[in-house]
């Protein structure tokens, strides 16, 4: 498993285009994280979704497949490339764009669910600060955004920042209403069991 060290890299876009092209991508499984298949399923994930860090896809084709108007931005141009692929390949129209989520106000679109697997955890700091804001910018009141996040809950010394509750609302105070924080697995290549993770339900106010 990466380091914490090797994480904090994620936002250099030739570093994550090595990862994926040697594969050292443990978050990429090949399928929807069950967490966010949960919430398709429940109807939870609606109207024109948004996929912040979407890797190779999985949760944008997943939402596609459900008729909805769905959208990936990732950093890594080979992920987007392997991405559009698999629309193609799946027969799924889908639109994934190269792109920093930092800066979601400059792309000038709204959307009713933004979902997020595994990006917040890589942020801390004045970056966490932004990347909320960038939410905000890209999400009207009333609408949802679901985070999925490394918890303070796996013990171990390996993997990213440990996120807690402490940290999810001090992070999403102004502007922002939470839902649910509830435990849950990020599904990973390392770990049969899946990674202690914590389900973060949030709507714009």
């Amino acid at each position: 498993m990466l380091d914490e060290s090797v994480y904090a890299r994620h936002q250099e876009p030739s570093f994550l285009e090595e990862l994926y092209e040697t594969g050292a991508t443990p978050w990429e499984i090949g399928r929807p994280q069950s967490a966010f298949l949960a919430l398709a399923k429940s109807g939870a994930i609606q109207g024109r979704v948004l996929d912040v860090g979407c890797g190779t896809g999985e949760h944008v084709l997943m939402c596609a497949r459900l008729g909805l108007d769905s959208t990936g931005i990732e950093l890594a141009s080979n992920a987007v490339r392997m991405a559009q692929e698999k629309a193609s390949e799946r027969g799924l129209d889908a639109r994934f764009l190269c792109y920093d989520a930092l800066k979601l106000a400059d792309l000038g679109e709204t959307f009713d669910t933004i979902l997020d697997s595994g990006l917040f955890h890589r942020f801390q700091g004045d970056e966490r600060t932004a990347y909320v804001n960038s939410l905000a910018s890209a999400v009207q009141p009333g609408k949802r955004v679901f985070v999925l996040s490394f918890g303070d809950q796996q013990k171990e010394d390996w993997g990213p920042h440990r996120v807690s509750r402490a940290e999810f609302e001090a992070a999403f105070t102004e502007g922002w209403r939470i839902d649910a924080i509830e435990e849950s697995t990020i599904d990973a290549t390392v770990d049969a069991d899946g990674v202690k993770a914590w389900l973060v339900s949030l709507t714009r106010v």
